[in-house]
């Protein structure tokens, strides 16, 4: 598959712009000196033959409709195991609370899984997060993917225990039939392949006239804004000084996108940054007579236009089909020119 081909964005409504990931961004691009963050741990890379395990922290979901990732992630040379909770359920749960955490505790301390996919987000993570111990993972970690409500995990991690981690689709946005998918689909799945196996991950999105221009480095992290919101003030409130912090989110209402980002200034995770990444919002329409007045794009620049630090809009991840892997805990470049965006892993 050609990996630079033009894929389409649907980060804000009616908006669609092309994305090329696998793209460094110009050598002649202005430089800054090395950061002297320390890097967090990185899990050994996938091989073939290894074993990626799957469970379902959050929301449920069947065997049945995890097939089509399993039968891709096998084709990838990989071994998959689903876990208990795959099938179970406890009303929007993938089992109870102890179901759940004893699955993914199981998947954490079993050195034989290399990877532990969630099969899906919704709610729960953070009834069980707490409840876990990792310190079998530290002395043998491992990668752990997910995105929306396990932004809980990756926030957990990069403040108690500094792995790595990949933020990006989840069992159940695998295509049913891969031949049948757009090429953006099959994209954006491949992309957890080439972060699972070693490959830099490396993206490129056309220029936009909001976005604030400058190059910048910094380990990444970030995730689902409410997730990362409702996180203040407990032992995963994510440290957001000197990094490149990256948000997404949907079905939310513009007031309450705007309360999420004045909550992020007043906390001070804006003043510190190195560089701001909106992904994509999928906005709740306003009620009739009760209309905010502002854009996504308005609500981020007024918090941070007393900042230099550079922001840029529409990068493809989020609850959209451009919903590429990321590496949180692992050092990026950021550069925002004239020509476009380019977000690159460096180490």
């Amino acid at each position: 598959m050609n990996r630079k081909h033009f894929l389409r964005s649907l980060a804000f409504a009616g908006v669609s712009l092309p994305v090329i990931p696998g793209m460094g961004a110009p050598a002649s691009a202005p430089g800054r000196a090395g950061s002297s963050i320390a890097k967090p741990v990185i899990p050994p890379y996938l091989k073939p033959g290894d074993t990626i395990g799957i469970t379902c922290p959050a929301g449920f979901i069947t065997l049945e409709s995890i097939k089509p990732a399993i039968q891709q992630m096998e084709s990838w040379g990989y071994k998959v195991r689903p876990g208990r909770t795959v099938g179970l359920r406890d009303f929007t749960f993938g089992g109870s609370d102890a179901d759940r955490q004893a699955d993914f505790q199981e998947l954490l301390d079993d050195h034989s899984i290399k990877a532990i996919m969630c099969a899906r987000g919704g709610y729960g993570m953070v009834r069980i997060i707490d409840k876990l111990d990792f310190s079998g993972f530290m002395k043998h970690p491992k990668w752990i993917i997910g995105f929306s409500d396990i932004t809980v995990m990756h926030c957990y991690l990069s403040v108690n225990h500094p792995v790595a981690s990949i933020h990006s689709k989840m069992c159940n946005s695998f295509p049913d039939d891969w031949n049948k998918a757009e090429p953006m689909q099959q994209d954006t799945i491949l992309s957890i392949r080439r972060a699972l196996e070693g490959e830099k991950t490396a993206y490129s999105t056309p220029p936009s006239g909001f976005n604030r221009t400058g190059r910048t480095e910094g380990l990444l992290v970030g995730g689902n804004l409410k997730t990362i919101e409702s996180l203040a003030g407990s032992n995963a409130e994510i440290n957001t000084e000197g990094k490149i912090l990256f948000v997404e989110d949907t079905g939310e209402y513009l007031y309450s996108i705007d309360r999420m980002f004045w909550n992020l200034k007043r906390s001070g995770k804006l003043s510190g940054l190195a560089g701001l990444v909106i992904g994509g919002f999928k906005v709740k329409p306003d009620d009739p007579g009760e209309e905010f007045g502002k854009t996504v794009i308005d609500i981020v620049m007024e918090k941070v236009k007393e900042f230099t630090y550079p922001v840029c809009f529409n990068f493809p991840v989020g609850h959209q089909r451009n919903n590429y892997a990321l590496k949180c805990g692992v050092m990026h470049e950021l550069t925002v020119s004239a020509e476009g965006v380019w977000l690159n892993e460096i180490r």
